[in-house]
């Protein structure tokens, strides 16, 4: 029995809308945002109007239930991504966790001569960064190239370049030509190498089901909005060696243990590195998306989107002065489909 395309639409209010010229709304930029299921709308108005307070700050009866649903959803997404909710730093986006680990891990960890391994296949989000510490710190960044015949991950290039180097960069699928790459060999030969892994999951999180402890990567950036949740969210996924390393990227509110005229101390593992009142309807609404994604069957909604990448692809082919980029009939691709006319 197929995927019942039509019970999974009605989830999506945004669906139902009519166009200016009067055309039902057919939405194909989910790589650069998804549309939001009504249980995610549902839980972020609840708690502006239920139960609206700040989190971690006070007793009342309020305080206690956004604390709670705070650390509900922290429970909820760690556990959806095969980790435990210590291992997990909320953050506004995949932007700002790749950021994190630039500025908490590698300038503490990283000098001049150090080697650092991007791919071009890399979102620009986790190539400025590394070219910022470049600029900083002196540490080199090496390229691995894209095969032009395949557009897959020159691997090859990727065993020379990794020689020697520190940390790893790499997307686990590409936000442009739908690529996965081949994660499970990077990471052995990144860790032969005693390289750090950071994982750009933005894209690859709402297409198949990613462990962060069986994947081995030290460090996992994740967006909610990607996959069904809002905007403005994210997370940090670190292995607890990784974290024992960092240091804060902000401070203020909520990391501090103490303070005084003296000086300040700060709190311990994924709190040292929340500063700030928490994004509480941010984290509810991602909460409420990834177990609406647990509620259905992803590689059966993966495989469908599979096949109408394929034929999408085909049809476009057909078309004279088209030129397909990557190749969206693999098992693997995300459904992207790019092409130049």
């Amino acid at each position: 029995m197929g995927m019942d395309v039509e019970s999974i639409r009605k989830d999506f209010p945004i669906l139902d809308r009519k166009l200016p010229n009067g055309k039902q709304l057919v939405y194909f930029d989910n790589a650069a945002t998804s549309q939001k299921p009504q249980c995610v709308i549902d839980a972020m108005s609840e708690y502006y109007s239920e139960y609206n307070s700040n989190a971690h700050r006070a007793n009342h009866t309020l305080a206690d239930e956004a604390t709670t649903a705070l650390e509900g959803a922290r429970k909820s997404i760690s556990s959806f991504f095969g980790t435990s909710p210590e291992q997990m730093v909320y953050t506004s986006g995949a932007t700002e966790a790749i950021n994190l680990v630039s500025y908490g891990w590698a300038r503490e960890n990283l000098s001049s001569g150090d080697v650092i391994v991007l791919t071009e296949m890399e979102h620009h989000a986790d190539i400025v960064p590394w070219q910022q510490l470049s600029k900083e710190k002196g540490v080199e960044v090496r390229y691995v190239p894209i095969d032009t015949d395949s557009f897959t991950l020159d691997m090859d290039a990727f065993e020379v370049a990794v020689s020697g180097a520190s940390l790893v960069c790499v997307v686990h699928t590409s936000n442009v030509l739908g690529i996965r790459n081949p994660i499970e060999r990077i990471v052995e030969l990144s860790h032969s190498q005693g390289a750090r892994v950071l994982l750009d999951c933005a894209q690859g999180a709402p297409h198949e089901r990613i462990s962060f402890d069986q994947s081995g990567v030290d460090f996992m950036a994740i967006s909610a909005h990607k996959m069904g949740g809002p905007t403005g969210i994210g997370c940090l996924l670190v292995k607890r060696d990784a974290m024992e390393q960092m240091t804060p990227f902000m401070t203020g509110g909520s990391m501090i243990k103490t303070v005084s005229v003296e000086g300040s101390t700060f709190q311990e593992g994924h709190a040292m590195l929340e500063t700030g009142t928490p994004r509480i309807a941010e984290a509810i609404g991602w909460g409420a998306a990834v177990e609406w994604l647990d509620r259905h069957d992803m590689k059966e909604i993966h495989s469908h989107i599979n096949r109408i990448a394929s034929w999408t692809a085909e049809q476009i082919s057909e078309i004279d002065g088209i030129t397909v980029y990557g190749d969206p009939t693999r098992g693997d691709s995300s459904g992207a489909v790019s092409f130049l006319h």
